[in-house]
């Protein structure tokens, strides 16, 4: 979601999209089934941090509480219109969610303080350079032995796949998506200092490939 100058990209790239990111990504993503089988891969214990990345309008957020509601769960975005959809939808959730305004390679939190860190549709807006800067910063606030998951657009499984995919460049960027459809999302994560990174699951969607990545913290 940010560019070289650390201005962040609205989720749908323009402001006067934002209102339809929920009936989009759910239409065309298969939204639920990768979200419910992301949360379903960590280990959140009760009283316990996690921290949705780049939450949106904090559906997984939502998702992660409702699965692990003895854990304590952040949101950090760095778009404020994005946070006020979100706030409502925690509001009306009755969870106890926090919602941070942030920047995901300068997180406003200590380090070794989350017991799993979540992303969903996020890394694919970010240069090389703020992908690996966010990978760093993850990796700090993560405790040793915790874990980053990640659900987003990755290698195509085949030539259908691969041309679906070009609607999603042509409205994030070229450069932005390059890494994700090359399926170096696990080689940069190595580089940034995780350790037994793994693809757990590729869905095909209307948009392409979408991967599910884990990767850890070394103790």
């Amino acid at each position: 979601m940010t560019k070289r100058n650390n201005s962040f990209i609205p989720a749908l790239k323009f402001h006067r999209l934002t209102s339809l990111y929920d009936p989009v990504v759910r239409w065309t993503t298969r939204e639920t089934t990768f979200k419910r089988f992301l949360v379903e891969q960590a280990e959140l214990s009760p009283d316990q941090w996690g921290l949705d990345l780049a939450c949106g309008t904090a559906t997984l957020a939502l998702l992660i509480k409702k699965m692990h509601f003895q854990s304590h769960i952040i949101g950090i975005d760095g778009d404020t219109q994005i946070l006020r959809i979100a706030l409502r939808k925690v509001s009306n959730s009755n969870e106890d969610i926090s919602l941070h305004t942030g920047l995901s390679f300068e997180l406003p939190y200590p380090n070794d303080i989350f017991s799993a860190v979540f992303s969903t549709l996020f890394f694919h807006h970010l240069t090389r350079e703020n992908k690996r800067r966010t990978m760093h910063e993850v990796l700090r606030v993560l405790r040793p032995g915790a874990a980053l998951y990640i659900a987003d657009w990755g290698k195509a499984q085949n030539l259908l796949m691969r041309t679906t995919f070009l609607a999603v460049q042509l409205l994030d960027g070229f450069q932005t998506t390059a890494d994700n459809v090359g399926g170096l999302l696990p080689t940069l994560l190595v580089d940034s200092g995780f350790i037994q990174v793994q693809e757990l699951h590729r869905y095909m969607t209307l948009l392409g490939t979408i991967s599910v990545y884990k990767a850890l913290k070394a103790i």
